[in-house]
């Protein structure tokens, strides 16, 4: 019996149980348990006794709503431990403290989040048909651990597909185009000459268009040379050389 399937049974002994839990295995191991299914919320199950007619067995948990499931994906993915077991089809057995941190209970702590019922004429709940069914599904756990996120609202192709696009988006992020401040150290190095014709090459300073202003009976673009040639670390070459 894995973790997973394990911190379920315990939860459920403190719902109540544990009075049953013996009987149930007992009758998980003997067959009785004919058929169990898992959908969002709901699972059911057929489990056989004395009489002819085997009893519905239902247990009812409340899923996470599409709000805290987008938040348990985002720190998912943002962890790349996490991404990286369940992608690879793990449970990592440190999940369950990932939902606390986010203030969310991976199990179930109250009646209030967990109902259940039978179709058997015993007025106890849980009781020994219940007490199976709940067997049943731990082993289901067992087999495939996503089994249990599926009842709470996610199945593994929706929780890895998601998975796998926020990890693809975070990594397009991270190697995304440069900023400005990334490349302000090679920023002024670049060349900033162009060719002209003949070969020679000019100042890009010089195919700027005519600024309409002056000072002194200078251009502004002349009284900027000197900053732009200091800047650009190339020496301005001597009108007629």
């Amino acid at each position: 019996m894995t973790w997973w399937s394990r911190r379920f049974l315990e939860t459920l002994d403190g719902l109540g149980l544990g009075g049953y839990r013996t009987s149930g295995q007992r009758s998980a191991r003997a067959g009785y348990v004919l058929n169990l299914s898992v959908s969002t919320s709901l699972v059911t199950a057929l489990v056989r006794d004395s009489g002819p007619d085997p009893h519905r067995a239902r247990i009812a948990v409340k899923a996470f709503e599409s709000a805290d499931w987008a938040r348990i994906e985002q720190e998912l993915a943002a962890q790349a431990v996490f991404a990286a077991k369940l992608l690879a089809g793990e449970v990592p057995a440190d999940l369950e403290g990932l939902f606390v941190k986010l203030g969310l209970s991976l199990f179930p702590r109250s009646l209030r989040e967990m109902t259940m019922d039978c179709s058997c004429p015993g007025w106890e709940v849980p009781c020994r048909h219940l007490a199976a069914a709940c067997v049943v599904l731990a082993e289901s756990f067992d087999a495939d651990p996503f089994t249990y996120l599926a009842w709470r609202g996610r199945t593994r192709e929706q929780l890895l597909d998601r998975l796998r696009a926020l990890r693809t988006h975070s990594a397009d992020r991270d190697t995304g185009p440069a900023t400005l401040a990334d490349e302000l150290d090679s920023f002024w190095g670049k060349r900033t000459e162009v060719a002209v014709s003949g070969g020679a090459t000019t100042s890009v300073l010089d195919q700027l268009d005519p600024l309409p202003l002056e000072s002194g009976g200078r251009s502004v673009t002349e009284l900027l040379r000197p900053a732009y040639d200091t800047m650009t670390s190339r020496p301005r070459a001597e009108p007629g050389k």
